[in-house]
């Protein structure tokens, strides 16, 4: 995969410090593909036409699509066609999740087949999949299976998960709960750990990694802010997406383990954004709330791609697992990849156990937290933390945007 440092120093000035295009917020419906998948945006937002995907995708500017070129290896034609696709593939398979009823077992976007892949428990649904558009695979366990199994580890795993843990999701490519362990840490306490998980059920796969996740705080969307003292002496961190509360109040989203220490949000400037009003990193999610108070901050809803332009924000539909995503971020500047799997619980380490992550293969770096993950324009949520670097790669997580905003109660700021 290609790899390329954008300019540091393109960072978007504190009137643009939220984001670069002007435009209205407005409620955003995240749709979902199953119950391992994001929440959707809390109840009264407005939801989206049918048409909507591929009405967004045709509006994403050439930035995206030269990243995607650089970072999936792809022609400017078929990095057009793609984006097409896993629209398509959305909708099919939003379609078929609530025809399938039980026999459902998740679902992907395939690059290769250029069309989703819908998993089933029963060999008589094949046929309705095919008609949909989709490619169908018969499995053993339904999602509501594999969620029972992760599900019960979440209960204990938390509070017994050794460093060599480093964490566990549900993965419908191969119809099981995985449990990663890196090799190089592994003990008697794992061990003990591993055989307590398999008991969890049938569904449970162990995976050995070199990976050992680590929140990435070096501590507009993707520009950078420092907290934890006046001037930024605490950590750099980068912004999320924009968002406003009930009564118009003025925020913006980043990762919570950037807003643990309250006080203060300094922009890139040195003048004072806001102050950081909530934070969760724990098992509930990782996400953290600024109140914006500087009159001069407005709230613009787009994305840095770090070349002195940006992405607008035009919604936040979910994009399936094998969807290209990209991430910006103040460390490293705007990369893409693609999405592994939904609902990770990730061992921090240090008693940090964060569960409701996004897997990507996004590569990113300290400062990057809480940075924009988007997909087309489509807001998918904010970076957490991860692995490996981007000169030689790595695995990246972040937290969905719809639950942060559910918690929150805050309606997504979008053009």
């Amino acid at each position: 995969m290609g790899r390329h440092r954008y300019n540091r120093k393109a960072v978007v000035p504190l009137a643009g410090t939220l984001a670069m295009l002007t435009g209205i917020a407005v409620a955003v419906a995240v749709p979902q593909w199953g119950n391992a998948e994001p929440a959707p945006v809390a109840s009264g937002s407005s939801h989206q036409p049918s048409n909507a995907a591929s009405r967004h995708r045709a509006q994403v500017p050439a930035e995206m699509l030269s990243a995607l070129q650089r970072d999936l290896g792809l022609t400017s034609e078929r990095a057009r066609q793609r984006l097409d696709e896993e629209d398509r593939a959305g909708a099919t398979v939003s379609t078929l999740r609530g025809t399938l009823g039980d026999a459902y077992a998740g679902a992907w976007f395939d690059a290769g087949r250029k069309r989703p892949v819908v998993a089933i428990t029963k060999a008589d649904l094949a046929g309705k999949v095919r008609s949909a558009g989709a490619e169908p695979k018969v499995v053993q366990h339904t999602m509501a299976s594999l969620n029972t199994a992760k599900t019960k580890i979440d209960q204990w795993g938390p509070a017994e998960a050794p460093s060599a843990v480093t964490g566990w999701y549900v993965q419908p490519r191969t119809n099981s709960v995985v449990v990663e362990v890196n090799r190089a840490r592994k003990d008697q306490a794992t061990q003990r750990f591993l055989a307590k998980a398999r008991a969890s059920g049938t569904t449970v796969r162990i995976v050995e990694t070199d990976h050992a996740p680590r929140p990435l705080s070096d501590v507009v969307g993707g520009n950078p802010f420092t907290f934890g003292a006046a001037g930024g002496q605490g950590g750099r961190c980068s912004i999320g997406f924009a968002a406003t509360g009930r009564n118009g109040q003025r925020h913006f989203l980043t990762a919570g383990h950037c807003t643990e220490t309250g006080g203060p949000a300094i922009g890139a400037d040195g003048q004072e954004i806001g102050r950081i009003s909530r934070s969760v990193f724990n098992r509930l999610g990782d996400f953290g709330l600024v109140d914006v108070t500087n009159r001069s901050s407005r709230l613009m809803p787009g994305v840095n791609h770090y070349d002195g332009r940006a992405i607008a924000v035009r919604g936040a539909q979910v994009a399936p697992v094998g969807s290209s995503v990209c991430r910006s971020g103040s460390t490293t500047g705007f990369f893409c990849g693609e999405i592994q799997a939904f609902n990770q619980t990730v061992n921090y380490g240090n008693g940090k156990v964060v569960s409701g992550l996004t897997r990507t293969s996004v590569c990113a770096e300290p400062g990057d937290s809480g940075g924009s993950f988007i997909s087309g324009n489509q807001a998918q949520g904010m970076t957490s933390g991860g692995d490996g670097d981007c000169k030689r790669g790595g695995t990246t997580f972040f937290q969905p945007v719809g639950k942060a905003l559910q918690t929150f109660g805050l309606t997504l700021a979008t053009q």
